[in-house]
């Protein structure tokens, strides 16, 4: 049997898998994926978008152009059939881009292949034995991987979720919708429709010709779907099947909600579907995905690395879960308002009156946006534990981003007062930039806020510590997040 050694394995390939490893190689982790396709070949264009903080992540890493450059850019969040404007968002990126997810995981493989991370195709975990000091990961009878830790990117039916024995509590199905590309009429109902049961909606590919569309079905249907099933539920939908032919893809997907009860369990974790499944609604997930290999992919670095103490680890799931259990709320009362009975119907155009006034706009565009997102890291300034805006600086290099100094994923201390900052034994693993800002920073929903005389910045982008409490709380924040000072 052949026996291969990594710091980290990573079970799956899609969009979290690939952010992740990329995250890891950065941090100089010898990373490996296990993917059991062969190529990055998706079927079908399955998700459709990013959403500004996952561009922003993207940019905090130098790779945002990558996709910027293959996508349309939409200034507008939807609710519920309502369209609103959402280009008054404090982020560069101001705009969902419109790219499916075939491009996004082609353009994270090239990264990730760039930074010369192994990857195990036509592979799939079959197993796993967790030790003392790490795990046995085996991919069929011939071939076993052994690693410090074991991560789970491998979807809602994740076998590394069940296998390590982590519960997926949450809300049982009630709506099954089919979801497809295929050749149609040319005379099409395009659009959104809200029926009884949930809404039914048809649009061009980016060919023309081709339809990609998504039905509610009249009862709840579980597994595999068939061809016959499709032009039954367009009939009941829509009283026409439009001749539908050439069905290249079709799936079933359902409104159920589970999210894992811990996204950790020892040397196990879990990012992205295998932490938490949902309805489509909204086009979150694969964002919501990224976002989870962000958080964990410097923390799980430093513990391989020895940098920082297993205990680092916690804090992933003390900071995630949050994240996931929001967005299961929020798609759960999505899917309740897409429903096209008299009294739902009334109830989403009251909403939707709501959401349009300027601070309920403001609230959603930047909920749905994921630049809301605030992890508790205690009392303290307005940023203290949000993302750091991208404003623009000078350093004693010349004008500059902060997202430009991240693009190595470390941590930044940026220093905007004229006193020293000692950071004596993290000098090795925390940038230390002088800078000044003249202008204005700007956060979703709070507004204007002031800019602190030192800020220190994690890998991730989220805000550790700032400069209005003392010299000693600096000290313990590095030690918290980037391990004891080294000699």
């Amino acid at each position: 049997m052949q026996i291969s050694e990594h710091d980290v394995i990573i079970a799956g390939g899609g969009p979290t898998g690939l952010m992740l490893a990329g995250e890891l190689a950065l941090a100089g982790v010898d990373v490996a994926i296990v993917e059991r396709r062969l190529n990055q070949d998706v079927e079908g264009s399955r998700a459709g978008g990013l959403h500004p903080r996952s561009i922003e992540l993207l940019d905090q890493r130098g790779i945002a152009d990558r996709f910027i450059s293959q996508g349309e850019k939409h200034y507008v969040v939807m609710f519920a059939g309502t369209v609103l404007d959402a280009r008054d968002r404090p982020t560069r990126h101001n705009y969902t881009l419109a790219l499916w997810q075939a491009a996004i995981e082609r353009s994270l493989a090239d990264w990730v292949s760039e930074l010369s991370v192994q990857t195990y195709r036509g592979c799939e975990v079959t197993g796993f034995v967790e030790t003392e000091t790490g795990v046995e990961v085996k991919l069929g009878e011939s071939l076993t991987l052994r690693s410090k830790y074991l991560v789970g990117c491998d979807g809602g039916r994740s076998l590394v979720r069940k296998l390590a024995g982590i519960d997926f509590p949450g809300w049982e199905p009630s709506l099954s919708y089919l979801i497809y590309e295929a050749d149609m009429a040319q005379d099409l109902p395009l659009g959104l429709r809200h029926g009884e049961r949930g809404v039914y909606a048809l649009g061009r590919l980016d060919d023309g010709d081709r339809v990609r569309g998504v039905v509610t079905e009249q009862r709840l249907e579980m597994g595999k779907p068939s061809d016959d099933e499709l032009r039954n539920a367009l009939r009941d939908a829509y009283g026409s099947d439009f001749g539908v032919h050439n069905i290249t893809w079709l799936s079933r997907f359902t409104d159920a909600a589970r999210q894992a009860a811990s996204y950790r369990s020892g040397r196990i974790l879990l990012a992205g579907d295998a932490a938490h499944v949902h309805s489509p609604v909204g086009g979150q997930g694969l964002n919501i995905g990224l976002q989870d290999a962000v958080n964990l992919g410097w923390k799980l670095a430093q513990v391989a690395k020895g940098i920082s103490p297993d205990t680092l680890l916690d804090t992933y799931h003390a900071e995630r879960h949050p994240a996931g259990a929001a967005l299961l709320k929020h798609t759960l009362a999505l899917t309740a308002l897409s429903r096209g009975d008299e009294r739902t119907n009334a109830l989403r155009e009251l909403t939707a009156r709501m959401v349009q006034l300027d601070e309920p706009r403001k609230w959603y565009a930047a909920m749905m946006s994921g630049l809301d997102t605030r992890y508790d890291l205690g009392e303290g300034h307005p940023l203290l534990g949000r993302r750091m805006p991208d404003l623009d600086i000078v350093t004693a290099e010349g004008a500059t981003r902060i997202f430009a100094l991240l693009h190595e994923a470390r941590p930044v201390l940026l220093n905007f007062g004229k006193s020293s900052l000692a950071i004596e034994g993290w000098d090795d693993r925390v940038k230390l930039v002088d800078a000044t800002f003249d202008g204005i920073c700007e956060l979703p929903v709070e507004g204007e806020v002031s800019i602190p005389s030192a800020i220190l910045i994690r890998p991730d982008g989220h805000v550790a510590w700032t400069g209005e409490v003392s010299a000693d709380d600096l000290c313990d924040a590095c030690a918290t997040w980037f391990g004891d000072p080294g000699e």
